[in-house]
C-alpha cells in the first residue's frame, strides 16, 4: 500500500506544480513514531523558494483531506532536496552543470570535480589534481552504471 500511496501523492503533487520549470524529485513517506510524515522534494530549473514549497504543501494537503487519502494523522513537508540528497534526475544534473560535485563510485572511490557534461550514459567532470605549479586539470568521463551517488558540493569561498 505504501507505493500506491506514494504514487497517488506524486500524481496529486504533479497536478499542482506552479509551472513547467518546477519538478518533483521524490515523495518519501515515513511512519516511525506517531503521525505519518509525507516529505515531497521539489526542485526547479531556477531553484525553488519558500513560497513555491508552501503553495504546493497547501494544495496537496487540501486534496489529501478532500479525498480522505490518509485517514490517520500525518504531517506534510515540502522542501527542496538539501545538500545531503544525491542528484537523481536528468534535470537535476543539467541544472548543476558548472557546479562542483562529489561522485561516489561502486568501487568505493570518490571523484570530486566540476560537472561539465551529462547524458543518459555518463557524466563528465573537470578534475583538478595537485596545487600551484604542479596543478593539472583533466576531464574524466564516468559511466552512470558505475556511479552510486552524486552530491553537489557547497562552496563557502
Amino acid at each position: 500500500m505504501m507505493t500506491n500511496l506514494k504514487d497517488q501523492i506524486l500524481e496529486i503533487a504533479n497536478r499542482h506544480l506552479s509551472d513547467e520549470s518546477h519538478f518533483l524529485v521524490d515523495v518519501i513517506i515515513s511512519s516511525k513514531k506517531g503521525p505519518n510524515k509525507v516529505l515531497i522534494l521539489l526542485d526547479g530549473d531556477e531553484g525553488v523558494n519558500i513560497d513555491d514549497c508552501a503553495d504546493l504543501s497547501r494544495a496537496v494537503s487540501n486534496e489529501i483531506e478532500e479525498s480522505n487519502l490518509i485517514s490517520d494523522a500525518y504531517r506534510i513537508e515540502v522542501s527542496s532536496p538539501g545538500v545531503d540528497f544525491p542528484l537523481s534526475m536528468d534535470r537535476q544534473f543539467q541544472k548543476n552543470i558548472g557546479r562542483t560535485v562529489k561522485v561516489s563510485l561502486d568501487d568505493g572511490k570518490d571523484v570530486k570535480g566540476e560537472l561539465k557534461a551529462y547524458d543518459d550514459k555518463s557524466l563528465t567532470l573537470e578534475v583538478t589534481k595537485g596545487k600551484g605549479k604542479k596543478k593539472e586539470v583533466e576531464e574524466v568521463t564516468l559511466p552512470l552504471l558505475n556511479i552510486k551517488k552524486t552530491i553537489v558540493q557547497i562552496s563557502f569561498k
